[in-house]
């Protein structure tokens, strides 16, 4: 009897499946096709933001919000770029003769971050020890030297392979206090051109000594409200690869004046390498790096353009 009970219940199903085949098709579409209530955008880069369903959350949009807080505008970082978020933004464009659409673009990070590294006030005071930072994304390490001693050294999470930390001769350009969130209790921004990077603490303490983060440098909270204290605006921040700045492979892009990027870098070290003298390697192709170039150049038998060719990079040494 229950055998056969069985048997009825299997052809029910069968004749189910045969006389409403696209109505189970359909309800399977709807359960694969559920939209995502959410868009993350974790990027560095000076992502775009703006009003959108779904709404668009993550590091990008709490960085914004922390911004906006540390410059006086009254506003909670949450993560989510929601109709308050636009209409601080709003707010900030109107001020600042920016064109008040709500949308976060480059010239709204730009202006954000009111990006002045080489600003006079940026320099340590004369007669204090020489703070300098050394980070090696290879070792996960993060070291601090006073007068060229070291005098601390912690472990670190840097960036992922998709998202890796930028490398170069950086400086601390602006402190923060408990921005929250991925950021932990501490905020240390690097002045590095193309995007938004730091030194942070985060809510991820088991990442820390791992390749994770979207190129930030993160510590534990309790380890970066250590380093905070000792760490002035202006100190110098290098950022290595198993001590170099140089990569293992170089795409050997056409580089001039207003250039500015990772290539850029590459470009500096390497003068700094052959004794050419100027500025951190910072990213900037700016006045002084055309006359590295040139001066290289013309030492070396080449045109003396300022320009970054490859004539100039086999010289260099950086590609054969």
């Amino acid at each position: 009897m229950l055998r056969n009970l069985r048997l009825f219940l299997i052809l029910i199903a069968l004749l189910f499946v045969i006389i409403f085949p696209a109505g189970l098709a359909k309800a399977q579409e709807g359960v694969s096709s559920k939209p995502s209530s959410i868009e993350r955008v974790d990027r560095t880069d000076f992502p775009i933001l703006y009003l959108k369903t779904p709404q668009l959350q993550g590091d990008a949009i709490w960085m914004v919000q922390a911004l906006l807080r540390d410059i006086g505008y009254e506003i909670e970082p949450d993560g989510v770029y929601s109709e308050a978020t636009s209409e601080f933004i709003r707010l900030f464009q109107l001020a600042n003769n920016l064109v008040v659409d709500g949308r976060v673009t480059q010239e709204v990070w730009e202006r954000l971050i009111n990006d002045e590294p080489e600003a006079p006030c940026l320099t340590q005071p004369e007669g204090e020890a020489k703070i300098s930072i050394e980070i090696d994304v290879a070792k996960h390490s993060l070291i601090v030297f006073s007068d060229g001693q070291q005098i601390k050294k912690f472990v670190v999470a840097v960036g992922k392979s998709s998202t890796p930390s930028p490398l170069g001769e950086w400086k601390i350009v602006q402190k923060s206090y408990n921005w929250g969130n991925g950021f932990g209790t501490r905020w240390m921004r690097l002045s590095v051109p193309w995007g938004i990077y730091g030194i942070h603490g985060t809510n991820q303490p088991g990442s820390i000594g791992y390749s994770a983060s979207h190129g930030c440098i993160r510590m534990r909270n309790k380890d970066v409200e250590a380093l905070y204290p000792l760490i002035p605006m202006g100190t110098t921040v290098k950022m290595m690869e198993n001590g170099q700045i140089f990569p293992k492979s170089f795409s050997a892009p056409t580089l001039k004046e207003k250039s500015y990027g990772q290539n850029v870098v590459y470009l500096q070290s390497q003068l700094k390498e052959k004794g050419i003298m100027f500025d951190n390697a910072d990213g900037r192709y700016g006045k002084m790096t055309v006359l590295a170039v040139k001066y290289y150049q013309s030492w070396h038998g080449l045109t003396p353009t300022g320009v970054a060719d490859k004539e100039t990079y086999r010289s260099l040494g950086m590609i054969k």
